[in-house]
């Protein structure tokens, strides 16, 4: 683990400059420098970088930050590798905490598993290149699939002999441990069940991949963690099992990697968007048709952890698969989980009788982007066409509308998931109000397993990051934030923090102890928030604010400067996004507000945000009451809560002397 004192040596020494300008062509613009953004088709330069402020920010597309951002974002790296990049860079020597002595052993262990898997995917390449039997065999293979050279070199294809332990003689002559070619699952023992148990004295190993054609998969980082071997065309005949991948391990879990990630993860950056595929050749068959944003899950059922890698990439999906029943069972076994952790799916399936393989190597690239952009259908139209095709049955219908709401009912985003019940109506020709009242009822059954969830984990709600206590008694932390104006005002009071946070704009204020202080604006929001219980609905803008204000003593301490710097990477690009606005990296002046300007500013955008909360649960209650119907049970808590919101909203009118509804 990096320490903190590294980090800010690291920081102190980084020139943005000197690292954007090693992936971006950079030109004078005053003051600063602008060149063609690298994270969208620029055509004019619109990416700018300020040296005074160490940050970068693309006026079109939004991507920026400061280094450590940047080239988390470029290059597709983690927190830690960008710091040791610019450590490198900069000549600077990493000091990381001392390890435990079990923390040591595992950091060792790992090592080694990465190094013998590097050491077999570069044995298992050059057997594919040099070897007789691995040109006659595993070379003919892939020539067989279409496979250019290129494309053998890109995704470092090999080949393992068909004698059962030349693999393993070769890493003893290399002096390999046995240790480490059964724990990376590259040998195994005859009669050894599990790679997990206390292997018995070595005596034999015998290769896993002998004979097959050998697909590495690389993580994100770009290391092996991982192999699969496909037994060649003319072994498979009556055999089930036509690949072996590597069993899980201390450096690969199937479930939490994505075959050709590595490969792609530029281009899904550039194009946002991922396709995703179901096995090795039909990764490698659309790179060479020049789509490279695909990845493949390798007939494994998708996993959180998988989306969520994605994620860091896109929340653009593609779901593309062959026609047949099987294509079409794996593109509904992972559309909920998609939907419910905010991606956009999109489903195509091929013709029936084509895989992405066979069907790119039928066609030109031109041909097969075509077709992909011409066939591609959302969720909802694949969803309704697949199980409402032909169905006359009331019962069977009804059955299949409720797996579509069910599906509309667990994406996150409120908008979203309103634009696609108005979709429903459209398509399914069911009334609104019933679509409305169906998803809201899967919501609430939701919402009760999650509650049933963390109730049977022991302490979910306690300790320092235990949630605060609801917004505004009538109504959910945040709830304002589902419309337009309450993420505006959430995002207008943030921006405001960060640029003047540090700013007094009361010098003496009065406890009820009488003891007298000054307040900043930081202070006097997380105050005025305090006393009604409100939070932010943005996660990341509380742990701004809880900063802002345990910093305030310190000296000289200034928000943005602070915030820019940050050494939490989430937390600089936040800084970036909220404080950065096109004027500031220009040479336009811009005369600064004054205090009284900001306090009168602050304070009314912390009336209007609590104005919109009260809006947005009177609004729900109204729709909560008409589907209550006649119901009086139903009705009366309902239209007290109801009350009780309108007479705060009246007060809060009454208070400012205008109409908060605009």
């Amino acid at each position: 683990m990096i320490d903190r004192a590294t980090v800010d040596r690291i920081m102190a020494a980084t020139n943005i400059v000197d690292v954007v300008g090693e992936f971006v062509t950079l030109r004078k613009a005053g003051t600063n420098y602008k060149g063609l953004c690298p994270f969208h088709d620029d055509k004019t330069p619109s990416f700018m970088v300020s040296p005074a402020r160490q940050i970068c920010k693309c006026f079109a597309c939004g991507e920026g930050g400061n280094a450590v951002n940047f080239l988390m974002k470029h290059e597709q790296i983690t927190y830690p590798e960008a710091l040791r990049w610019l450590a490198k860079k900069y000549n600077i020597e990493i000091e990381e905490r001392e390890l435990t002595d079990d923390e040591r052993r595992e950091q060792s262990e790992r090592e080694s598993m990465f190094i013998v898997n590097e050491w077999a995917s570069q044995y298992f390449h050059d057997v594919l290149k040099n070897n007789v039997d691995g040109q006659a065999i595993g070379k003919q293979y892939f020539r067989s699939r279409g496979i250019r050279d290129d494309i053998i070199e890109k995704f470092r294809l090999g080949f393992a002999l068909t004698k059962r332990d030349a693999m393993a003689q070769e890493a003893r002559r290399k002096g390999f441990k046995d240790e480490f070619l059964l724990k990376t699952g590259l040998c195994y023992q005859p009669n050894q069940s599990s790679t997990t148990q206390p292997p018995t004295p070595i005596t034999q190993l015998v290769d896993r991949f002998a004979g097959r054609a050998i697909f590495p998969w690389l993580n994100v980082s770009g290391k092996v963690v991982a192999f699969g071997g496909r037994k060649l065309d003319a072994a498979t005949k009556g055999v089930q099992q036509k690949y072996v991948n590597s069993p899980d391990s201390e450096i690969y879990h199937k479930e939490r990697e994505l075959y050709g990630i590595f490969q792609a993860k530029k281009a899904i950056v550039k194009e946002d968007c991922v396709y995703m595929v179901e096995g090795y050749t039909d990764v490698i068959a659309m790179h060479q048709c020049g789509v490279e944003n695909v990845v493949a899950n390798s007939g494994t059922a998708l996993s959180v952890h998988q989306i969520k890698l994605l994620h860091r990439f896109t929340q653009n999906i593609v779901l593309l698969y062959d026609g047949d029943e099987a294509g079409i069972h794996a593109a509904m076994r992972g559309t909920d989980m998609l939907l419910s952790e905010g991606m956009n799916i999109k489903v195509l399936l091929l013709p029936d009788g084509d895989d992405p393989d066979s069907f790119s190597r039928k066609h030109t690239a031109q041909q097969l982007k075509e077709y992909i952009e011409q066939h591609q259908t959302d969720f909802i139209e694949f969803k309704t066409n697949l199980l409402l095709k032909d169905v006359k049955d009331p019962i069977k219908r009804a059955e299949a509308v409720n797996s579509i709401v069910r599906s509309v009912s667990v994406i996150p985003d409120q908008m979203v998931r309103e634009a696609y019940i108005k979709d429903c109506v459209h398509r399914l020709g069911i009334n609104e109000r019933t679509l409305v009242t169906q998803v809201n009822k899967f919501v609430a059954e939701k919402g009760r397993e999650d509650m049933r969830d963390n109730a049977a984990t022991p302490d979910a709600g306690s300790g320092d990051n235990a949630s605060p206590a609801p917004a505004v008694q009538t109504a959910p932390a945040g709830i304002g934030l589902s419309s337009t104006k309450g993420r505006n005002i959430e995002q207008m009071l943030m921006k405001t923090v960060i640029k003047y946070g540090d700013v007094v704009i009361y010098d003496d204020v009065e406890d009820e102890d009488g003891n007298h202080f000054s307040m900043n604006i930081a202070q006097f929001v997380a105050y005025d928030f305090g006393n009604d219980g409100l939070t932010f609905a943005e996660p990341v803008y509380n742990r701004m604010l809880q900063e802002a204000v345990e910093h305030s003593a310190d000296k000289d301490f200034k928000t943005e400067e602070y915030f820019l710097k940050h050494h939490d990477p989430e937390v600089s690009q936040m800084a970036v996004e909220l404080a950065v606005e096109r004027h500031q990296l220009s040479r336009i002046f811009v005369k600064e507000p004054t205090r009284d300007n900001l306090r009168t500013t602050v304070e009314h955008l912390l009336i209007d945000y609590r104005g919109d909360i009260l809006n947005q649960r009177i609004e729900e209650l109204n729709r909560q009451m008409k589907n209550a119907g006649n119901d009086m049970e139903l009705l009366k808590p309902i239209y007290e809560e109801f009350e009780k919101a309108r007479q705060m909203r009246n007060t809060l009118v009454q208070k400012v002397g205008r109409d908060i509804n605009g």
